[in-house]
C-alpha cells in the first residue's frame, strides 16, 4: 500500500513537467568525478522515501543497481525519524530490519539514535541523501550531525547528497539554540530558520563544531538561492506524515513551536497541517483583523471554522485563521508566529494564560524547539510581548549570517545582471 501512493503521487507530479530545472547531488553521484571515487567501497546509505533522481530513480534503487557496474558493495541502509519508508509517526520508534535483498535496515530513531559500532562494522564510507525542510527542529539535521560525528571517529569518510531548502536560501529567521537547550530537536546553533542547504550545514558543522569528518558533498546543478521547492520542478514526496506539500515547509516553523504548548490547534488532526490557528473560543473574523493590522510582509490571515477530526479540540467546532503566505521572498516564518502568539495572548488573555498554566509537562519540549525558555518567559510575565520576542537574539542571528556566508556555495548564489 505504501509503495502504491508513493507511485501515485510520481506520476501525479510528473505531470507538471519532465525534466527538472535542478538536478540534486543523487543526479551526480554516479558521474564523473564522484562515480570512479565508490570503487572497492563498502558503504552505508543514510536515507529515506524522499530520496529520488530526475529520473524517479530511488537513492536505495540507484546504489543497488550501479554497485557492479561501478565496483562497490552496499552493505547497510540507514532510516531516520519517521523510518525508511517515512509511514511512521514522531513518537514511533522503530525496530531494526533486513530489506528484501538481505541487507539490514538500521534505525538512527527510538533507543538508537547514533550508529553503533557494530552497525558501522566493515564500512568505510557513508552516504547521506534526504530531503530536509529548512527548519532546525526537524531531525534530519541532527541525524546528519549525529552521523558525522560517529564516522569521524572511526575514520570513515561521508559523503552528502545535496538538495534544496524548500523555503530557499535566504530566510533566517528566528532564535539561536542556547546550550543547555541542545537536544535531537535541536542540536547545531544556527537560527531556526537558517537559509541552507542540507550540503551547506554539512561543511558549517564540520568546521564549527571541529568534527574533523572526512567530508566531500555532491552539489546540485541549477539551484540557486532565490528559489523556493516549486522553482525546482523537483517531485515532493511528503518528509513525514504530517509535511504533505513543499508549502507546508513554509507553515511548521510558523505554526509547529506554538502547537508544543496544546493551547490552540494548528491544522493538525485536520486537513491543513501547520496551515491553521484554532479553538473554540477564538472568534475568526477578530483574529483575522487584528492580524492583518500588523501589516506583516508576505502573510494574509484569512478567517477560517473547522472540525478537527482528532487530536486537539477533535470534533469541536473551531474558528481562527487559514495563514496564507503571499510572497515567500518577504515572509519571516518564525516572527509571524510570535506575532501569532502575541495577539493570542492580547485578545484573549484569560484563555491563553490558563492554558499557559496547564501546559507544564510541554514546557521543556517548547524551550527545547525554540533553543531557549526565554520565549515562554516573555509570554508568561510581559503583558505586550510582540516585540520582546521578535527582537530575541537579532545580533546572535546577525552575527550567524556573517558567519555562514563561509559556507555557502558560490555555484548556488543569484546571478546578477
Amino acid at each position: 500500500m505504501k509503495h502504491t501512493i508513493l507511485l501515485l503521487l510520481l506520476f501525479f507530479s510528473s505531470l507538471h513537467g519532465a525534466t527538472p530545472k535542478v538536478l540534486v547531488g543523487a543526479d551526480s553521484v554516479m558521474q564523473a568525478p564522484y562515480g570512479s571515487n565508490l570503487k572497492g567501497k563498502k558503504i552505508g546509505l543514510i536515507t529515506n522515501h524522499t530520496a529520488f533522481n530526475a529520473n524517479k530513480h530511488s537513492t536505495i534503487q540507484l546504489f543497488k543497481e550501479q554497485a557492479k557496474p561501478k565496483g562497490f558493495k552496499l552493505i547497510a541502509l540507514f532510516g531516520p525519524e519517521h523510518g525508511i519508508g517515512g509511514d511512521h509517526y514522531a513518537e514511533e520508534s522503530m525496530e531494526n530490519q533486513i530489506d528484501p535483498e538481505g541487507i539490514p535496515i538500521f534505525t538512527l530513531h527510538g533507543k538508537t539514535r547514533r550508529p553503533t559500532d557494530e552497525m558501522l562494522k566493515g564500512i568505510d564510507l557513508l552516504v547521506y541523501d534526504i530531503q530536509d525542510i529548512g527548519s532546525r527542529s526537524y531531525t534530519y539535521i541532527t541525524t546528519l550531525f549525529y552521523v558525522m560525528e560517529e564516522a569521524a571517529k572511526k575514520g570513515i569518510e561521508v559523503w552528502v547528497l545535496d538538495r534544496p531548502n524548500p523555503l530557499g536560501g535566504q530566510i533566517v529567521d528566528g532564535p539561536m539554540l542556547e546550550e543547555k537547550w541542545r537536544s535531537f530537536v535541536g542540536y547545531i546553533n544556527i537560527p531556526y530558520c537558517h537559509g541552507m542547504t542540507i550540503g551547506e550545514l554539512a561543511h558549517y558543522f564540520n568546521q564549527e563544531y571541529q568534527i574533523g569528518c572526512r567530508l566531500t558533498v555532491v552539489p546540485m546543478k541549477g539551484w540557486k538561492r532565490n528559489m523556493i521547492f516549486r522553482d525546482t520542478d523537483l517531485h515532493w514526496i511528503p518528509t513525514s506524515p504530517y509535511i504533505p506539500e513543499a508549502n507546508t515547509a513554509f507553515y511548521y516553523p510558523t505554526t509547529g513551536i506554538i502547537g508544543e504548548l496544546q493551547i490552540v490547534s494548528i491544522g493538525i488532526g485536520y486537513t491543513l497541517p501547520f496551515k491553521l490557528i484554532g479553538a473554540p473560543w477564538i472568534k475568526g473574523e477578530a483574529l483575522a483583523k487584528q492580524l492583518n493590522k500588523q501589516n506583516f510582509p508576505g502573510v494574509h490571515f484569512e478567517p477560517f471554522k473547522y472540525r478537527p477530526h482528532y487530536g486537539k479540540f477533535a470534533k469541536k467546532d473551531c474558528q481562527g485563521v487559514l495563514i496564507l503566505v503571499t510572497n515567500p521572498t518577504l515572509y519571516k516564518p518564525v516572527s509571524t508566529q510570535y506575532l501569532i502568539l502575541g495577539i493570542l495572548k492580547n485578545l484573549y488573555k484569560n484563555q491563553f494564560n490558563q492554558a499557559l498554566a496547564k501546559s507544564t509537562d510541554r514546557q521543556e519540549m517548547f524551550h527545547k524547539v525554540n533553543g531557549t525558555d526565554q520565549v515562554f518567559k516573555i509570554l508568561n510575565q510581559d503583558g505586550y510581548s510582540v516585540w520582546k520576542l521578535l527582537s530575541l537574539h537579532q545580533e546572535e542571528r546577525k552575527a550567524f549570517e556573517k558567519t555562514r556566508q563561509k559556507y555557502l556555495f558560490p555555484s548556488y548564489n543569484v546571478e546578477t545582471k
